[in-house]
């Protein structure tokens, strides 16, 4: 017969030196361990900062035009005259624009844009395209016609379909947000469809069909915690490519008004004098560029974190 002994039945020694039982970090505990995730999301923190504290950062209204400061180099000290008639001397930090107005001023108010339509565009559609491919996945009568719409929406292209979108309604802050977000929810959808197909398969999840448990217990309970972690990980795709679209589309004069400082719209009146002035477009071009680049970043580190499979691989 064999015993077994726990550290009460040890010696005082022996049961010092006995190894204590190996405790799994938490999920919260390795996100942030990760290098990737704390990266992306200082940077975007930075960003959210520097939106949020625009009008003390040395910035003028971005809208306030001086003929006498037209094309203003990178940084000029120079006076400045606001929409108020007042001038005040002013550093211009990115230069000016082919209309007087201060280029640093106009891109950080246009990080408030970019900013709002990425996030805007990641939550609605992980809400609309997430609540679609729940309902496909575990309920078979739905399947069939849910997946045919969306696959109609998928054989638009995004940029077309959100074009087609503006150019029907008056081009406001939430007309493009819902442009964007659209074709990007039959994404969302088969993400969420394919994850609950293999989930409801599951022994716990037919214990409890078998226990009569009501169905939207079973949704929320059981379903819903297994698609969490792909969910939060696609929305930082969907943010990164809302914010190129919303770019796009203000590129190509279709987006917000032009007097709205966004770093489409700069990049769009910059391109006219791009051979003797490229500032007008590098500048926001590199914040457009930092900005994708950082929630690329946050959302690798989040994949490799709660992938179970990448995770399994790197212990």
């Amino acid at each position: 017969m064999t015993m077994t002994l726990d550290s009460r039945q040890l010696p005082p020694d022996a049961a010092a030196d006995a190894p204590a039982p190996s405790a799994r970090p938490s999920t919260w505990r390795l996100v942030r361990a990760n290098g990737a995730v704390r990266l992306g999301a200082t940077a975007l923190t930075v960003l959210a900062v520097v939106a949020v504290a625009a009008p003390w950062l040395g910035t003028v209204d971005p809208a306030a035009i001086d003929p006498a400061s037209i094309n203003l180099a990178p940084g000029t000290h120079a006076p400045f005259t606001d929409l108020s008639g007042a001038s005040v001397d002013h550093f211009f930090l990115m230069g000016a624009d082919g209309f007087g107005r201060d280029t640093w001023s106009r891109v950080a108010y246009g990080a408030r844009i970019s900013l709002f339509v990425g996030f805007a565009v990641a939550v609605l559609a992980v809400l609309g395209g997430g609540l679609i491919g729940l309902l496909a996945g575990y309920f078979r009568r739905l399947d069939g016609v849910l997946m045919r719409l969306m696959d109609g929406f998928m054989a638009i292209p995004n940029i077309l379909l959100a074009i087609a979108l503006v150019s029907m309604f008056r081009a406001s802050l939430w007309t493009i947000v819902l442009a964007i977000t659209l074709p990007e929810i039959p994404r969302v959808a088969r993400l969420l469809r394919s994850i609950v197909l293999s989930v409801r398969e599951e022994p716990y999840v037919e214990a409890a069909i078998a226990l009569n448990t009501p169905t939207w217990k079973v949704l929320w309970r059981h379903v819903l915690p297994n698609a969490v972690a792909p969910l939060i990980v696609h929305a930082t795709y969907v943010c990164g490519s809302a914010m190129l679209v919303e770019a796009i589309l203000s590129f190509l004069g279709i987006g917000l008004s032009p007097e709205i400082p966004t770093w489409g719209n700069i990049m769009s009146e910059g391109r006219v004098n791009f051979n003797e002035h490229p500032q007008h477009v590098l500048f926001p071009g590199a914040f457009l560029a930092f900005t994708v680049l950082a929630v690329n970043i946050l959302g690798d580190g989040l994949r490799d974190t709660l992938d179970p499979k990448l995770r399994r691989r790197g212990d």
